[in-house]
């Protein structure tokens, strides 16, 4: 794989990191790049697809923590193999640096440079392994305070009652040591699930699927086998019916997976038998495992909406989220949508009283409405929309 450059740029377009690795793409690149992503915005509706030819120049991107990772090249290359290049040199700066966000990556960009020349040579990739890049790179980090910046870390993303990780356990450098020169003996193991579900107008469920990591990150001293049990229930690709139940604290029963797949370093040998998986952990942060669900399960919420025409060119819509999990489980990140009629032009939105952190939005491109609900989810939220 060869590139011509990589830059990462803020969400205003600042550039923060910069490399021209074979000068034959002209200078500007950044400014076209942005240009071009606020135009797909403002123009297009929604996000810019994370591949696209602008004169001959391919420009990739991903998005990581409000910051944009971008490669651009001339030569026809695999799209995929780009875009999870990015995305590994986001989680390598994010091993060194602890804290990935605006502000560390300006405080330590002599260390970020000293990554990349390592990372990278005359537009070819080297490594992107933490542990490798551990004897090549000697620059120490300048820590950024996370008490102060809201949490980018996948420990704040589920969390449950008292047993919640604190969120400065993510957010450390694996490279620097405790105060006194002490070496942090710690290791730290996240279940991290995305739920997508459709309902129909009367809250019916039309579609359901999960998608799971079990993310881990090391700080143990001379990567020691690991072993990791999972739950004796377990089965792959099997008939059989789903129970999970997100009503449940303890989310006990059966699990039936469709597919998954393991981190390189995990031994299957006592994984049909015991549902073990051995592993030797590299530093750093990784997903030891990732799974899908689409079997049919017990929803942690449900969804209802009722539409009323109130004019010959109006209509009310009322949607009603009921969270059916316990009030000691948070999640983040939960977002509505709901297809609109292709003759809709305007919508209002009313939130009930007390909804903070609520965003609403009316994508016009795709003719849908998008609720978004932050943080812990109230019992029973409302949002009320006219459409025109």
């Amino acid at each position: 794989m060869m590139i011509s450059q990589f830059f990462v740029l803020s969400q205003r377009g600042d550039n923060i990191v910069f490399r021209d690795y074979r000068g034959d793409v002209a200078k500007g690149s950044t400014e076209i790049f942005f240009r071009r992503v606020k135009f797909w915005k403002e123009n297009e509706g929604g996000d810019a697809p994370p591949v696209f030819n602008v004169d001959g120049v391919n420009y990739f991107h991903v998005k990581v923590a409000a910051l944009l990772f971008v490669s651009t090249t001339r030569i026809n290359i695999s799209p995929s193999l780009v875009l999870e290049f990015l995305l590994r040199i986001a989680r390598v700066i994010k091993d060194y640096l602890g804290l990935l966000n605006e502000d560390s990556l300006r405080k330590n960009f002599v260390l970020v440079y000293e990554l990349l020349d390592e990372i990278i040579d005359f537009g070819y990739v080297k490594t992107t392994s933490t542990e490798v890049l551990k004897s090549y790179v000697f620059n120490e980090p300048i820590m950024v305070d996370p008490a102060r910046l809201p949490s980018l870390d996948p420990a704040s993303i589920f969390a449950k009652g008292d047993k919640r990780v604190p969120r400065t356990a993510f957010t450390k450098s694996v490279i620097a040591n405790e105060p006194h020169g002490r070496k942090r003996e710690e290791i730290f193991v996240d279940v991290i699930e995305k739920i997508s579900l459709t309902f129909s107008s009367s809250g019916n469920i039309l579609t359901s699927e999960i998608d799971g990591t079990i993310q881990m990150k090391s700080y143990l001293n001379g990567n020691p086998e690991i072993r990791l049990v999972l739950n004796d229930d377990l089965n792959i690709g099997r008939s059989g019916k789903s129970t999970i139940d997100y009503s449940s604290s303890s989310g006990v029963g059966a699990v039936i997976l469709d597919n998954c797949n393991f981190h390189e370093s995990v031994h299957l040998d006592s994984f049909e038998t015991d549902r073990t998986l051995t592993l030797t952990a590299p530093d750093g942060e990784f997903s030891v495992m990732n799974y899908r669900i689409t079997r049919e399960f017990r929803p942690p919420f449900r969804i209802s909406a009722l539409i009323e025409e109130v004019g010959h060119l109006k209509a009310e819509v009322i949607i009603k989220v009921r969270a059916d999990f316990p009030t000691s489980i948070t999640t983040d990140a939960i977002v509505v949508e709901m297809p609109l009629p292709a003759y809709t032009t305007r919508v209002n939105f009313e939130l009930e009283p007390g909804a903070v952190g609520n965003t609403t939005d009316f994508k016009e491109s795709s003719k849908k409405i998008e609720w978004g609900l932050k943080k812990e989810l109230m019992a029973y939220v409302t949002n009320r929309c006219n459409t025109f």
